[in-house]
C-alpha cells in the first residue's frame, strides 16, 4: 500500500484554491479520494478555501498536543493539516492537500511517496489577479511577487499545471492527476 498523499501548492493568486475546488466537486463522490481541510488562525469569513478556523491559542494548543501531521506559518497565520490524513492514507485513500511550497521539502521527508503539484500562472496573470483581488497594497504584491520568484528557483514544482486560462482546464488536469494515482494506489 502506497502512503502517497497529493501536495497541491501554488502562489496566492495562481488560482490554487480554486483549481482545487473545482477538482473537489469533480471528485465528491469518491470515497478513496479524500481532501484534506486546513485549520488555519484567520476567519473562516476571510474568503478563499473552505478552512476550519482556529485562535492562536488554539493552533498552539493542537500543535502541542501533536493533533497536526504538518504545520507551517506564512503570511502571519498558522495552517495545519490534521493527523486524520495518516489514518486516511493507512487505509489506501488519496488524500489531496492544500500545501505551502515553503514547507514542501519536510512534507516530502516525512512522506517520502508524495506527489508534489504547483499551481503556476504566468507573472502578469499574477500580479494581476492580485491586484483584482485587492486584499494588499501595490507595496505588498510586489513582496509576493519578489517572494513568488525566489520560491520558483529554489523548491521542487513536481508536476506543474498551468492556470493561465480558463480554470476548467487547470481543473480538469488536477482531477485527472488524482485519478491517475487514485487507480496507482488501489492497485498496489
Amino acid at each position: 500500500m502506497s502512503n502517497r498523499l497529493v501536495y497541491v501548492v501554488g502562489p496566492s493568486g495562481s488560482g490554487k484554491d480554486s483549481v482545487m475546488a473545482y477538482a473537489r466537486t469533480q471528485l465528491a463522490g469518491q470515497p478513496m479520494v479524500q481532501f484534506a481541510h486546513r485549520y488555519i488562525t484567520r476567519p473562516a469569513h476571510a474568503g478563499g478555501e473552505n478552512h476550519i478556523a482556529l485562535t492562536e491559542a488554539e493552533f498552539k494548543a493542537r500543535v502541542q498536543a501533536g493533533l497536526f501531521a504538518m504545520h507551517w506559518q506564512s503570511h502571519g497565520n498558522g495552517y495545519g493539516i490534521g493527523t486524520e490524513v495518516n489514518q486516511w492514507l493507512s487505509k489506501g485513500i488519496t488524500v489531496v492537500v492544500n500545501g505551502s511550497r515553503e514547507y514542501l521539502l519536510q512534507a516530502m521527508k516525512n512522506y517520502p511517496e508524495l506527489l508534489a503539484i504547483t499551481i503556476e500562472v504566468t507573472p502578469d496573470i499574477l500580479k494581476q489577479r492580485l491586484m483584482d483581488r485587492a486584499r494588499e497594497s501595490e507595496a505588498e504584491i510586489d513582496t509576493r511577487m519578489n517572494r513568488n520568484r525566489i520560491l520558483q528557483l529554489s523548491h521542487p514544482k513536481g508536476i506543474v499545471i498551468h492556470n493561465n486560462g480558463a480554470l476548467e482546464h487547470a481543473g480538469a488536469a488536477l482531477v485527472d492527476l488524482i485519478e491517475q494515482h487514485s487507480k496507482v494506489t488501489l492497485c498496489e
